[in-house]
């Protein structure tokens, strides 16, 4: 094995992917401890060590502990969850309106993490073709978060029924401040052993092998031996 003198421990490579296995959006789990200040500081410390194009670090960190507060987004979530039933008919429907999907009032902490979108002025490095990378680095803060969480033994869930430009105005955002993703934060009772969805029967997790393609879309490849392993 390559050792370049910065190498993982195997115990410490272990960490890492059980983070990233066990990490579950959680919604019907949380306990009420609060968080200790410490560990919550590891976790926004975390998040704000994620890459960002031009290092341009979009995020900001809206820590939510008001009832007032949450009871409005909670009464948003509601409006919208309502809309999201009617897309579906049937027993699909019955299912979905059987689901819990946010943790908004049983979780102790809420956190909003924002994607300013003007930050680093008109002209950021890496940004010029795409310029969705401001959200896209923003999605690795929330990522990096949910895995320190997890280490942490704390749940993380994120509420995406929401109406975004309410949400806004609940939290006062500047015009050019998206916010990108509302989580639930807080110990819980268990992990579950699957993604919850998945334990209901909502959707299954897709074959990996189905998913990898060879220089070309829709090209499978032909290493048996990489297929082999992304098989297991």
């Amino acid at each position: 094995m390559h050792n370049s003198g910065h190498d993982f421990s195997d115990d410490e490579r272990a960490g890492l992917y059980r983070a990233i296995y066990e990490r579950r959006d959680v919604r019907s789990q949380f306990l009420p401890d609060p968080i200790p200040r410490p560990v919550l500081a590891r976790l926004l410390n975390a998040a704000h060590h994620a890459p960002s194009v031009g290092f341009m670090q979009p995020w900001d960190f809206i820590l939510i502990d008001s009832p007032e507060i949450r009871e409005q987004v909670l009464a948003s979530f509601n409006e919208e969850n309502a809309k999201a039933a009617k897309n579906y008919t049937g027993e699909r429907q019955q299912t979905y309106r059987s689901l819990k999907l946010q943790g908004i009032t049983e979780s102790p902490m809420n956190l909003c993490i924002t994607c300013n979108r003007s930050r680093g002025g008109d002209h950021v490095l890496g940004r010029n073709s795409v310029v969705e990378m401001d959200l896209f680095s923003t999605c690795l803060a929330v990522q990096n978060l949910w895995l320190a969480a997890r280490a942490e033994g704390i749940g993380v869930g994120w509420v995406s029924i929401i109406d975004q430009s309410r949400l806004a105005s609940i939290l006062n955002l500047p015009e050019n401040v998206y916010p990108l993703a509302y989580l639930c934060l807080g110990y819980v009772s268990e992990f579950l052993d699957k993604p919850e969805l998945e334990t209901k029967g909502w959707r299954s997790r897709l074959p990996l092998e189905d998913l990898v393609h060879s220089n070309r879309w829709g090209a499978n490849p032909d290493d048996e031996a990489l297929l082999e392993q992304l098989r297991r």
